[in-house]
């Protein structure tokens, strides 16, 4: 199955995603939480569902919620596949990703790969990244910090002849999980613009960096089905008391438990990859990180 975010294993453009989001739009909202609950639950089932390959895969793995409920459903169907994880590590504390991921696993009884970088290597995985997205002016902070995680995890994959990789992606925007939605006077709205923004913030750094490596990046949670239905939920489901994904965390609960309300952390901060950027900015001499990153 291809994403909505390809055709014809090329990203479409810019314009594309904008009209596509756009066209999922429905005004009618749905009332009954309990009755709406499992229908979320079934078209959540089924994104993951329909994505899985024949051949042995691996899953972008933090520990979070979003990579954890995939886990949940590849265990359920028993299918053979690996966690990858990946951080920063220069002193004693180990990553968080890590640390949540390695947690998931025990509870779940999923195979982990985890590799912790120190300076040097992260050093080197920062510029590989930088020479993949710098035709794509993609060298902004997160982009590199971000796309750097996405790099580490693919290539310990491809060690392993694995090819295909499957992605929370897409998560936050349809179920609010950021503060920016906290803030929003209407979150949904907020949740359809994040989404149309997710063709230029996160699509084309995905792609580009899955082109050069030749795999396959799964996306269940840009699902079209899934976006259509997630995005006619009322908005003061998603988050209740500042507590975000609300009715996502909750249907997550049944198959994580206490993991489901894990609280949301970034890539590059849950890895400590951004701050093994800075380390690498300092000691280069410069004071800020985007300053380095573009000295490279």
């Amino acid at each position: 199955m291809q994403e909505i975010w390809l055709k014809n294993d090329e990203l479409i453009s810019k314009e594309e995603w904008g009209k596509l989001i756009d066209s999922l739009k429905h005004k009618k909202l749905i009332h009954k939480k309990e009755q709406a609950q499992q229908i979320l639950k079934d078209k959540l089932i089924k994104a993951v569902k329909q994505r899985i390959p024949q051949e042995k895969f691996g899953l972008f793995f933090s520990g979070g919620v979003d990579s954890s409920f995939i886990a949940a459903i590849f265990k359920l169907m028993n299918k053979e596949f690996v966690c990858y994880t990946v951080g920063f590590q220069d002193e004693t504390k180990e990553p968080e990703d890590v640390t949540e991921a390695k947690k998931v696993a025990k509870k779940l009884g999923l195979k982990i790969q985890t590799k912790i970088y120190n300076l040097k290597e992260v050093e080197e995985i920062i510029k590989k990244t930088i020479n993949i997205l710098k035709p794509k002016q993609k060298i902004d902070v997160v982009s590199i910090g971000v796309g750097a995680v996405v790099l580490a995890c693919a290539e310990m994959g491809i060690t392993q002849n694995i090819t295909t990789f499957f992605s929370g992606l897409g998560s936050e925007e349809i179920f609010a999980g950021y503060e920016r939605h906290d803030q929003a006077k209407d979150i949904n709205q907020e949740c359809w613009q994040g989404l149309k923004y997710m063709h230029e913030r996160d699509l084309i750094r995905d792609y580009t960096i899955a082109k050069e490596l030749n795999i396959t990046i799964k996306t269940p949670f840009l699902d079209k089905e899934l976006i259509e239905y997630a995005m006619t939920l009322p908005g003061n489901w998603k988050i209740v008391n500042d507590k975000k994904k609300v009715i996502f965390r909750e249907i997550a609960e049944e198959f994580l438990k206490e993991f489901a309300w894990r609280k949301k952390k970034a890539a590059q901060y849950g890895s400590c990859f951004d701050k093994a950027i800075s380390k690498l900015a300092r000691k280069n001499g410069f004071k800020f990180k985007k300053d380095y990153l573009e000295s490279l």
